[in-house]
Parts: structure tokens; sequence; C-alpha cells
């Protein structure tokens, strides 16, 4: 018998760290320095603010780099990194120290941020409540995942992988571990979270669901 599925959601409360950076060099003393839910909330911030949006705007560091310092040939390289590609978020803050520290290497002089527009570094702290929602197999699950909030889907896809540093979604972890279903699971790992919207995500997960359980009842 499978363990069930426990559909979880979260409520986020944004804390300031009471750090700022006026300049690329200090952006990078606090990218070194800051918790890892520092690194995520500011790689993670647009897509739970808008979660509508396709694509998603570049990560806070990008932003800031390219439209308040100006510094558009290094907030390209901070905007091309590619979120996904990371399981921990030690190797993410690792990817950004690395960017920084090359180009600081080349370059001569640093801009400053004008008044009032320095880069203030805050994390997400999250509050991780259970919903009335929980799935023994595929079915149950399929039914589940149709009426969840986009909030309990963010939570485990993204949360679940990168910033619990689970390695996968929760998704594609009960589905191939309980289920048994490891190709399910595998066309559910391999979906881009990072490149379409929560409903999107929703939508396309349904089908991989409902495609697999008519290939059962057949």
């Amino acid at each position: 018998m499978p363990n069930p599925f426990h559909f979880y959601t979260r409520l986020n409360l944004t804390e300031l760290l009471g750090r700022k950076a006026k300049n690329i060099s200090e952006l990078l003393e606090g990218i070194k320095a800051v918790p890892g839910s520092s690194i995520y909330y500011h790689t993670h911030r647009f897509l739970q603010q808008h979660h509508f949006l396709s694509p998603e705007p570049p990560n806070d560091f990008a932003y800031w780099v390219s439209n308040i310092l100006q510094e558009e040939k290094i907030g390209e390289q901070l905007a091309a990194v590619d979120i996904i590609q990371f399981k921990k978020i030690h190797d993410l803050r690792e990817k950004f120290i690395s960017i920084i520290e090359g180009y600081l290497k080349t370059k001569h002089g640093i801009r400053e941020a004008p008044a009032s527009s320095e880069f203030h570094f805050m994390k997400s702290v999250t509050f991780v409540i259970p919903t009335q929602y929980v799935a023994n197999n595929l079915a149950e699950f399929l039914d589940a995942v149709k009426k969840i909030s986009i909030h309990s889907i963010y939570f485990h896809i993204f949360e679940a992988r990168l910033r619990l540093e689970k390695g996968n979604n929760d998704f594609s972890n009960w589905l191939g571990n309980e289920l048994n279903e490891a190709e399910l699971a595998k066309k559910i790992s391999r979906l881009d979270p990072y490149t379409q919207t929560l409903e999107s995500l929703r939508q396309k997960i349904i089908y991989l669901a409902e495609k697999r359980l008519n290939a059962q009842n057949k």
C-alpha cells in the first residue's frame, strides 16, 4: 500500500535583512554573506508575485544591475543564469559569485546606485499549511491537482526542488517512489516551470496524468 500524498500550500512573509548594496562590489559581498533563503527569495520573487506572467522577469540581481546601475553586460549574464539547472542554493549562489567576480576583474571603475535606489537584501519566511486534499492513487492525485491553488502547486514544484533541496519536485518523487509511475514522474520532472505560468504548468501535469490514467484503464 503506497503512502498517501498530502497536498500542502504556503504563506510567505518577506523580511528585510538590514543589508543593502549601492554598487556591484557590495552586491557581491551581500550574495556571499546572506542566508540561502535570501538567494532563493531574490531568484524566485517574481514567480511568487506574478503568477500569470510568462516568460518571467529576470532575477532581482539581474534586474537591479541592469536597470539601476545600468551595467547591461553583466546584467545580461546574471539574467541568463538557468535556475532550473541548480538543485542546491549553494551552487546557485556560487554561480552568481563567479559571474560577478569575473566581471569585476575586468572592470576599472564601478557605478553606484542613485540615492534610495540601493539593493536591499530580503528573505522569504515560508509558513507551510496542510490542505484538505490527499491522494492515494493516480486518479485521486489527478482530481486534487485540478482543485488545489496555484500556491500549492508552487510549493510542491519550486520550493520542494530548490529551497528544500529535494532535488526534484514533490509530485515526481511521490509518483515514482510510491506509485511506481517512473515514466510519468520523469515527464513531470522534465517540465520547465520557469518558462510558463503556474496555471499552464497545472494543465500540463493534468494532461500527462490523464493520458497515463486512460492508458491504465484500457
